[in-house]
Formats: C-alpha cells, structure tokens, sequence
C-alpha cells in the first residue's frame, strides 16, 4: 500500500505536467513513468562506463557513474520514505542527476567547458536537463523523454541567471530565488552522503588512501572505533565496509532528524510554501562540519594524489584534442551531430563528447591521432 504522503509533498495529481501532452501512464503514476523512461534510456546505460574518480579501465571493482546513481537513488528513497515524500519522483531525479556527465569525471567536464567557454561554456546539470529535454531520441511524438516539470527541476540543481532565463519554466526558481521540492533537495544530499563515501572506499580499495590517514578525519575515526569496539578481530576490506557503513547511517540518520525538525520549524503546508522557504533539507551543524572536513581531505589525499592526477592529464588532453579536431573539420563528426552542427557546431560537438564513455573516448582518440605504421 503507497504511504500517505505529506501535503506539502510533490504529487502527481497537482504535477505541473509535461511539456507535451500525453494520456496518463496505467498501473504507474506520473514519476513512475518519468523513472522508467529515465532508466530505458541510451544515457542511461553510458553511465556503466562513465567513471567518478577512477577511469573505467583501471579497475573492474570501481564505482561508476552508473552505480553511483543507484546508491544514490536507494539513500534518496530511503529519506523521502522517513520524511512522507513522494519516494519515486526522488528517485526519478536521483538516477537522472548524472545523465549529462561527461567521460573522465568531473576532469572531463571541466575540460569540455574550458573548450565551451568562448562558445556559452559547459555545465552537467545543464547538459543533464539537454539529455532529457532534447537529445534523447525514443519518440515519435517529441524529442528527448517528455519528463514531468517536477523531475526536470530536481535534474537541474544549479543554473545561472543567465541559462535560467532561457530555460522557461523550469529555470523560474533561480530568477525568484525559491527553492525546488524537498524530493530534489533530498536527492542533492544523497549525491553527496554517496560519493563522499563511495569516494573513501575506492581510494582504500586503489591503495591511493590509507587507513591511517583517514584515521585524521573525525567521522571516520569515530565509527572505525565504533566497528573495533563490536568486532575487535576484524581487518582490511572488512573494516573499510563496516566502517563506510556506519558512517552512511549516520548521514542518513541526521538527514532525517535535522530535516524533521527543519519541516516541523517551518511549517509547510503545500509545495508552494516549500518553494518560498529556507532550505529544509539538511544535516545538523556538527555533521555538516565533518562532511566539509571529510570533503577537504578527499580534495587533498585522493583527487590531488599523483597518480589521479597523470590521468586527469591524459584526459584533459583526449577532451580538448577530440573539440579541437572536430571544430576544425565539422565533418569528422557522425552524420548526426554533423546535422546538428550545421546549426551550433560548438554545441554539437559538446553534445557528441559528453555523450562519450571514457573507453569510446580513448578509442575516438586513437582513431582521430594514432598513426597505424604496422
């Protein structure tokens, strides 16, 4: 039986629609659509190769863009479960989020929007909203997947004023300074309750981390000795587990409280009311704290560690080699974005290269740049 929602929950039947008019789904609701259309898309299954820290050839046992969508989405629905929201649009936003992600990370994306600069710049969020709104090619009635307003706005957590306004009514609330619904503000923090964890655990599984230096970091410490002290026997990839574990409950735990007491202190009593609010999904002042000490280690330690770094070279380089080729010769382009490019080729040619695993990335390259002498 589907749990009763909060009033100031988002809802279906008060949805402010699609862009183009479609009968209702049967047997599913609105956001149920929205996530299984999001899950059946090319995009979608990219994400399998598409990497956070590590490139997608370094190692089988890394997280990708793929199942990093998916502890997100479990956090997210967990929350909004606790909080009376509606859990299946959270869950919507949650596995479209990284939708517009580039090859190579974050590395990538930052490379793609050096190229774009001159040319409107380059932003994932962005680019998600692009991917669900324009360059996913499923239907004959429309472009892209047709998603409610309310999973459009959760995939676009950052906008500037200037792409807001272009963007119609899903770019309103950065003009009005309003906030989004409490399921795309849950989906934010659950992006950053996985990665932040996600991201220790790799670093220990690659050995670019170690358990002394994490032992620094004061979440970390604490629930180590939480998992000695119940299991004093325990070492190595069993520890790392029980630990990260622990450390995931109890973001999620004071997500919850915090967020309660936040909602409670507030309010609400309609979506509109959450619109005009203060954030109220949050963490306490003391997990906030740890999560900013945790970030600033994992800035310092593993994406700064050398070895990340020679890689983020090397894809710095294959992502601005691949813009500067086709820019050059339009033509290099498949059929496609050469039709595309006719009318922007800049956009095209970021359409095509953020559309990329990191392997077809390297292949492209190769193809583009290797001289064959065999």
């Amino acid at each position: 039986m589907r749990p009763e929602l909060a009033s100031y929950a988002a809802s279906t039947e008060t949805s402010r629609g699609r862009r183009f008019k479609e009968a209702p789904p049967r047997g599913r609701s609105e956001y149920q659509r929205d996530r299984d259309r999001i899950i059946h898309s090319t995009a979608f299954r990219r994400l399998e190769y598409k990497t956070q820290v590590f490139v997608n050839h370094e190692g089988d046992l890394f997280r990708t863009r793929l199942t990093h969508s998916l502890e997100v989405a479990q956090i997210g629905r967990s929350v909004a479960r606790h909080l009376a929201l509606d859990e299946d649009l959270t869950e919507a936003i949650t596995l479209a989020h990284d939708l517009g992600h580039t090859p190579f990370g974050h590395t990538g994306q930052d490379a793609l929007n050096a190229c774009m600069k001159p040319h409107g710049g380059f932003e994932h969020n962005l680019q998600s909203l692009r991917v669900v709104d324009v360059l996913e090619q499923r239907y004959g009635a429309f472009d892209g997947l047709n998603l409610t307003f309310e999973t459009r706005e959760g995939v676009l957590k950052h906008c500037s004023l200037k792409n807001a306004r272009q963007l119609g009514d899903v770019g309103e609330r950065f003009i009005r300074k309003q906030r989004p619904s409490l399921e795309a503000q849950i989906a934010n923090l659950a992006d950053e309750i996985a990665y932040n964890n996600h991201d220790v655990d790799d670093g220990l599984r690659s050995g670019l981390l170690q358990m002394d230096q994490l032992s620094e970091v004061a979440i970390f410490r604490r629930h180590m000795r939480a998992a000695l002290k119940e299991f004093p026997h325990i070492d190595g990839r069993r520890l790392v587990h029980e630990t990260v574990r622990r450390m995931i409950d109890t973001l999620v735990t004071d997500l919850v409280r915090q967020s309660k007491a936040c909602i409670r202190d507030a309010g609400p009593q309609t979506l509109d009311d959450v619109r005009r609010a203060p954030q109220m999904i949050r963490f306490s002042e003391r997990i906030r704290l740890e999560q900013a000490e945790l970030k600033r280690f994992l800035h310092t330690n593993l994406y700064r560690h050398y070895r990340v770094c020679r890689m983020s070279t090397k894809a710095r380089r294959i992502v601005s080699d691949l813009f500067q080729a086709f820019f050059a010769e339009p033509q290099l382009l498949p059929p496609e974005f050469q039709a595309r490019a006719r009318e922007d080729t800049p956009r095209a040619i970021a359409d095509y290269i953020a559309g990329m695993t990191d392997r077809y990335a390297i292949v492209e390259h190769r193809r583009l740049f290797a001289i064959d002498v065999s």
